[in-house]
């Protein structure tokens, strides 16, 4: 378990385009691969109006094993990481939730046992009282966990209007603050 944890650091070898990241596949890589999903799902009836200018507001969660891993914001400082079954927002988390589409990224060799692990290890970066609507949601969490599993990045008009919004400090300071970060 340790010889797990000890190689947890070089998630940083995805920015880098020189660098393996070889090194990330487990000791105990098992000759079947496991498909990586993501499951988008619509938050609000508006997306009917503004996917066609490529923008929207979405949740994600990264299905394997049967199980969809997700984020989301609270007020404590433990995870903020919990499972649901697979594109079950809409009765998992409320009517606001409509499930979209799924998107298959790839295949991981990891084993059930060592995607909790990662879901443990990833639980320290996505607390609960850290989620921010444009700078750590549930998209960069999919988007952490999809990098982890098999290599890819999720589709970059999933999180961009989060990007947009972040990236111009008016539209941020226009929502109100109870969107951005949990209470």
């Amino acid at each position: 378990m340790s010889m797990f944890f000890n190689r947890m650091p070089l998630l940083n070898c995805f920015s880098g385009p020189t660098e393996s990241c070889e090194e990330l596949l487990p000791l105990s890589a098992a000759s079947s691969k496991e498909p990586v999903i993501i499951n988008v799902y619509d938050l609000f009836n508006i997306n009917e109006y503004v996917v066609p200018l490529g923008l929207g507001i979405f949740h994600t969660g990264v299905q394997v094993y049967g199980t969809e891993y997700t984020y989301g914001g609270h007020s404590f400082a433990n995870t903020g990481i919990f499972e649901m079954p697979p594109r079950s927002a809409e009765q998992e988390l409320g009517e606001h939730f409509h499930y979209r589409q799924s998107i298959q990224l790839g295949h991981t060799q990891f084993t059930r046992d060592e995607v909790h692990r990662i879901v443990e290890q990833l639980g320290w970066q996505f607390t609960g009282n850290s989620y921010h609507l444009t700078n750590n949601n549930c998209n960069h969490f999919s988007d952490a966990m999809a990098r982890i599993l098999c290599g890819r990045q999720i589709p970059g008009w999933i999180n961009r209007l989060a990007y947009f919004v972040g990236c111009v400090p008016f539209l941020e300071r226009c929502l109100p603050p109870e969107w951005l970060t949990p209470m």
